[in-house]
């Protein structure tokens, strides 16, 4: 199986991420049960905004949802500003929707069969608020999001640590990325051995 880490982070690569560092956690918790995980930090691509599958002009979405298509697992992950996810969590899910209307083999939802989850950090109040948009977005489109498929990490209220300063011991933290990261693989194999069946959900041509 495959799963995919989608960093929403402001930051390119080049820069240290406190969401890819809770990120690395959970994907070494599939790595240990079989399931291959690669993380992208869309901060590094042209993402153009729009509800085109392709937008054209340098728009390297496609090649990012080349992968979306063939992963079991997909996280969503973001820093929190303004209290909330990302301005480009909002862009991702935004071009996730816009392909929405494309079919697996069986006429499902591409997304169909395909497991979501969210991973957050910050160092205010907000991991919740953030989480929630990204779950109830992913399962609108198609995806299965199993229980407790977020994980977050907030310190206090102000300026102050971030994740990888003050987070990495926090014992709610590390269960909870535990936690996640199980049922992620759990429901995949499920939906593996044993797909959505198609009647009553066929998207109309």
């Amino acid at each position: 199986m495959k799963a995919l880490y989608l960093n929403c982070s402001l930051k390119k690569s080049s820069e240290i991420s406190n969401t890819s560092a809770l990120m690395e956690k959970s994907m070494n918790h599939l790595k240990e049960n079989g399931v291959a995980a690669e993380e992208i930090r869309i901060a590094d691509f042209q993402v153009t905004p729009g509800m085109k599958p392709d937008m054209g002009g340098g728009d390297e979405w496609p090649s990012i949802f080349e992968k979306v298509k063939i992963a079991d697992i997909v996280v969503i992950g973001t820093p929190i500003w303004l209290g909330e996810k990302s301005s480009i969590a909002k862009l991702v899910l935004e071009r996730l929707y816009a392909a929405s209307s494309e079919t697996n083999e069986k006429g499902q939802s591409i997304y169909y069969n395909k497991v979501g989850g969210a991973i957050v950090t910050g160092n205010e109040d907000g991991g919740k608020a953030a989480s929630r948009p990204i779950l109830y977005s992913l399962q609108h489109i198609g995806f299965t999001v199993p229980p407790n498929a977020d994980v977050y990490w907030v310190g206090d209220a102000g300026p102050g640590p971030s994740y990888i300063e003050g987070g990495q011991d926090n014992d709610f933290t590390i269960g909870n990325t535990k936690t996640m990261s199980y049922n992620l693989i759990h429901f995949a194999k499920l939906l593996n051995q044993h797909p959505i069946p198609a009647e009553g959900n066929l998207i109309e041509s």
